[in-house]
C-alpha cells in the first residue's frame, strides 16, 4: 500500500485547531468560562513551566462536556473550513491520505470527512472529561500509531510545519515537505536536514 502521511495543524490549516477551538467555545459558549481557572492552571503549570502537553491538555479542554460538542464543532468548522491552503486543495490523489495529528478526536472527525481524509491518527480524548485516552498522538508516537495501523505501507511523501517535531514521521518519506507559514511548500532531503 502506497500512503502520503500530512500533519493537520498549520500544516493544512494555518492554525492550531485545538487552542483555537478553546478560545471560539469560550466566546459562543460563555457559561464555560467557570472551566477557565483549569485552563489557566494548566496552562501555567504544565505548558510553561513543565512542558507537559498532555497534562495541559487534560485541563485546557475540561469544558467540553459542558457544550453540545458535536453542534459546536460543526459551527466551528462552518467558519474556518475555508482556511484550508491551496495546496491541499488541488493536491494529486494517487496514494492513500493519512493525516496524523496531536490535536483532539472531537475536534478532526467532522473536518476529516469533509476533506476526504482516507484515515485519520489523532489523540484520544474522554468527551464527557476532555482527558486524554492514552497517549498524545505527538512526535515518536505518530510514527508507532502509523505503523499500528499500516506495518507494511510504503510512504511516498510526508508534509509538516515542524521539522524539530515531526522529524520522526518525516523519517518515514521518499520525499517530505515542510509547510511554510504562508502555506507554501519547500521539499528537503531527510538525511541532508537531520544529518543522520
Amino acid at each position: 500500500m502506497k500512503v502520503d502521511i500530512y500533519d493537520f495543524d498549520k500544516t493544512i490549516i494555518p492554525f492550531d485547531s485545538g487552542s483555537h477551538f478553546c478560545v471560539w467555545s469560550f466566546f459562543h459558549y460563555p457559561w464555560i468560562i467557570v472551566f477557565a481557572p483549569y485552563a489557566a492552571y494548566g496552562l501555567v503549570r504544565y505548558g510553561l513551566i513543565g512542558r507537559n502537553v498532555a497534562k495541559m491538555k487534560n485541563y485546557a479542554f475540561r469544558f467540553i462536556g459542558a457544550i453540545p460538542l458535536e453542534k459546536a464543532v460543526s459551527k466551528f468548522w462552518n467558519r474556518y473550513e475555508k482556511k484550508v491552503f491551496a495546496w491541499y486543495k488541488n493536491r494529486s490523489r494517487e496514494n492513500k491520505l493519512v493525516v496524523i495529528s496531536a490535536s483532539p478526536d472531537f475536534l478532526l472527525q467532522d473536518i476529516a470527512k469533509r476533506l476526504e481524509f482516507d484515515t485519520l491518527i489523532c489523540t484520544r480524548h474522554n468527551r464527557k472529561t476532555g482527558a486524554i485516552i492514552g497517549e498524545n498522538c505527538r512526535s515518536e508516537e505518530k510514527v508507532r500509531r502509523f505503523r499500528e495501523l499500516f506495518p507494511d505501507a510504503e510512504v511516498r511523501e510526508v508534509r509538516s510545519d515542524s521539522y524539530r517535531h515531526d522529524k520522526y514521521i518525516f523519517s518515514l518519506g521518499e520525499r517530505c515537505f515542510h509547510v511554510e507559514k504562508d502555506g507554501s511548500l519547500t521539499e528537503f532531503d531527510y538525511a541532508e536536514k537531520y544529518k543522520e
